[in-house]
């Protein structure tokens, strides 16, 4: 049983982040031309564009993506409550489990691009059109740290301390709500 809620579960997130991905994208204003702007734009698209026409954006904020997310969660754990669980629904429950889940979501992966970037930093030379969208991902939250504490002797630990304050979020959020 714990393979097949691994399994549903590890399907279900990867489609999640990559339509919080989509989302993120446009609050930051991403190079949409980019190979991997692209592939999230082409496996989101085919959901997010009848949904625009029902649900309109509110300013830059792409409310269709984001309704898009809260389906993907929502359906995840309508899945796995109806599968494993008791085989109700109860519809307000999921609603705010599956807010709290989009947000978990996204705060890991803020940390999985955190940590990419990051590697990625010590190899490239800086040409790569991927560390070009995760600079342009990342930079939003950690220029300000940057302006708390500077880089020491060319050590930037912006990133160091932006992966701890996102993992104590999601900590936090797990413990408040109960989170797995």
């Amino acid at each position: 049983m714990n393979a097949s809620v691994f399994l549903i579960s590890t399907l279900f997130n990867l489609y999640l982040m990559v339509v919080i991905l989509r989302l993120w994208l446009q609050l930051v204003r991403a190079d949409f031309y980019n190979p991997l702007s692209q592939f999230v734009v082409k496996a989101t698209h085919p959901i997010v564009g009848p949904l625009r026409r029902v649900v309109p954006s509110i300013g830059r904020f792409d409310t269709a993506t984001f309704v898009l997310a809260l389906l993907v969660s929502f359906i995840k754990v309508a899945t796995l409550s109806f599968v494993f669980g008791t085989g109700t629904i109860h519809v307000v429950g999921f609603i705010v489990y599956a807010f709290f889940d989009v947000i978990k979501e996204a705060l890991s992966l803020m940390f999985w691009v955190l940590i990419i970037r990051a590697i990625l930093s010590w190899f490239s030379q800086g040409q790569n059109p991927i560390e070009y969208v995760l600079h342009q991902l990342t930079e939003p939250f950690l220029a300000p740290i940057r302006k708390v504490i500077p880089p020491i002797g060319g050590l930037d630990l912006s990133v160091l301390v932006a992966i701890i304050a996102l993992q104590f979020l999601q900590l936090l959020i797990q413990d408040t709500f109960g989170l797995y």
